[in-house]
């Protein structure tokens, strides 16, 4: 497949097409709790468990377009993900889109699919876009839901599972779900008016928890035991743990070979040639230490690969980036003014560059976040607030409330309580350490919790956190070793501490308001305040 590049020409943030039916379509595929785990960072990095990843449409858009290694969401939990995502602002820029609880999207915040179709664009998604349940008060609208075929596909193992005990054989019980894939993009296809640009947003739900056990093996042939020395120091290198992590790589091979269905529809309109191409994910991994809810590259970093007209491609780029980045960009693609308030900035500089590498001299740094997950994760209601500033050689966390637990209450945890059952640990979230989704590694750790060798392991990646925690990327880069108290690194503390404290207070984060009060209040109590906080302008720094 070739992609055939056209010329963008820009004056300040528009991009100058032709009239409608030369302007790009806009092809946005999106996968929940998929981390940056694609098996083309394998190859840029290897070493780790990214050598065990299967995703050849993935990769094969990377390579026809710009891969980036370095792109991080605003907050690793759905709901304030995509509101950033969507309004092209730090997540606590968003009002209470900024929780997952209570959540409600801000209307009044500019967001990039209201703004193309407004433009003319015809637009529609499948499957997820906003928080939990219906998106019906997304930028979305209901009639813009393409999913008659149906949803299957979002419980992939589980569906492929219960067709092939029913009798079908495994390709017979895949082929069904990737059909209902195809016919809720081509019903989306043709209701496109003639010579109208699309953007389409696909966004299945099936690398969410949970999934079937045993099933990377069995529907994709994924050894959990390839993963065996390649396993990062936070996840314990043990059986139960690797084939956990292989069946979600399991569900990640599905998700790429749904989207290369969607390409290959694309390709057979004859329109692949003007549409843009962006393929990400959410957050990290869900149900493991370190990744989703966590400010750890673990949790925050996800995969970004574009490809399409204008872009200069076969680039890898290191530059920091944020999902922030894509309102602006597909904004500036359809020849669009992007709105002062976001504090993303457009990715077209680098997309157009003929460089690879370091590209951008200001992306030098990238701001992430999180407040509030799960409703009943602590007994008081109360969130987890932290913000995070990355750059390339560090990342300073501040824990604003290092008196709570980071994961969540350890409910039935305490000397001479009863411990949940693997059962219960494997099925539901809110047993105990509630932020983490439930799943066999969590259910493993908190089993093993007692043993000496693991005792210091389940302090590690559960207990409490101090205030700062600060680490040193080049020396040791999965994040194993505060270094916050090390008087070596005390002057790029204390610089990096007044940076981040900086951007928080040029971008009005409600956390540093009345001592936060607006997160403080829980929705499950009295209700949280409803206005959003003062949100004109990028303040003095914006995004980057």
């Amino acid at each position: 497949m070739i992609l055939i590049r056209v010329a963008f020409i820009f004056t300040c943030t528009i991009v100058g097409f032709a009239q409608s039916q030369d302007r790009p379509n806009i092809l946005f595929l999106f996968a929940d709790d998929w981390g940056r785990y694609a098996s083309i960072y394998g190859d840029n990095t290897p070493g780790g468990i990214n050598d065990v990843v299967q995703t050849p449409t993935f990769d094969r858009i990377a390579k026809e377009g710009v891969l980036f290694k370095n792109n991080h969401v605003s907050a690793p939990s759905c709901t304030p993900c995509r509101s950033a995502l969507l309004t092209g602002q730090h997540f606590w820029r968003t009002g209470t889109g900024s929780i997952l609880l209570g959540a409600t999207y801000p209307t009044e915040l500019p967001s990039f699919p209201t703004l193309l179709r407004d433009a003319g664009y015809h637009i529609g998604y499948t499957y997820k876009v906003w928080g939990p349940g219906s998106p019906s008060n997304s930028p979305f609208i209901r009639s813009e839901a393409y999913g008659k075929a149906g949803s299957k596909f979002n419980q992939f193992s589980q569906n492929t599972s219960k067709s092939m005990a029913a009798g079908a054989t495994m390709e017979e019980a895949k082929e069904e779900l990737f059909d209902e894939v195809r016919t809720n993009f081509r019903a989306f296809l043709s209701d496109q008016g003639e010579r109208q640009p699309f953007c389409y947003w696909f966004g299945p739900t099936n690398v969410h928890r949970k999934w079937t056990k045993g099933s990377g093996k069995a529907l994709w042939g994924i050894d959990p035991d390839e993963l065996k020395g390649k396993m990062p120091p936070f996840l314990p290198d043990v059986h139960e743990v690797r084939q956990d992590l292989a069946d979600y790589f399991g569900e990640i091979k599905a998700w790429d070979e749904a989207i290369a269905l969607i390409i290959e529809e694309l390709e057979a309109t004859g329109q692949l040639e003007n549409t843009l191409i962006a393929i990400s994910g959410d957050h990290g991994a869900p149900g493991f230490p370190y990744g989703k809810c966590n400010l750890y590259d673990f949790g925050t970093g996800v995969p970004l690969a574009i490809a399409g007209p204008g872009v200069n491609g076969s680039r890898v780029v290191d530059d920091l980036t944020s999902l922030t980045d894509i309102a602006p960009t597909f904004l500036a693609a359809a020849g669009l003014e992007i709105p002062e308030v976001m504090t993303g900035q457009s990715l077209w500089p680098i997309l157009k560059s003929e460089r690879s590498g370091l590209i951008d001299e200001n992306r030098t740094r990238v701001f992430t976040g999180r407040e509030r997950h799960v409703d009943n994760a602590r007994a008081d209601f109360k969130p987890y607030p932290q913000r995070c500033l990355r750059t390339h050689d560090f990342a300073l966390i501040i824990n604003f409330r290092p008196d709570r637990w980071p994961m969540g209450d350890p409910y039935r945890l305490g000397s001479g309580e009863t411990t949940p059952s693997t059962e219960e640990l494997e099925g539901n979230t809110r047993v105990t350490l509630p932020d983490e989704d439930a799943g066999p590694t969590k259910a493993w750790l908190v089993t093993a919790r007692k043993q000496d060798a693991w005792k210091d392991h389940f302090e590690w990646v559960y207990g409490q956190r101090p205030r700062l925690e600060l680490y040193d990327l080049k020396r040791d880069p999965h994040e194993s070793t505060n270094v916050a108290n090390d008087p070596e690194y005390a002057a790029v503390l204390t610089k990096m501490e007044a940076e981040l404290m900086a951007e928080l207070e040029a971008t009005h984060d409600p956390r540093l308001v009345n001592d936060g009060e607006f997160y403080e209040t829980s929705p499950m109590s009295d209700p949280a305040p409803t206005k959003l906080p003062r949100n004109r302008g990028k303040g003095k720094s914006g995004q980057k």
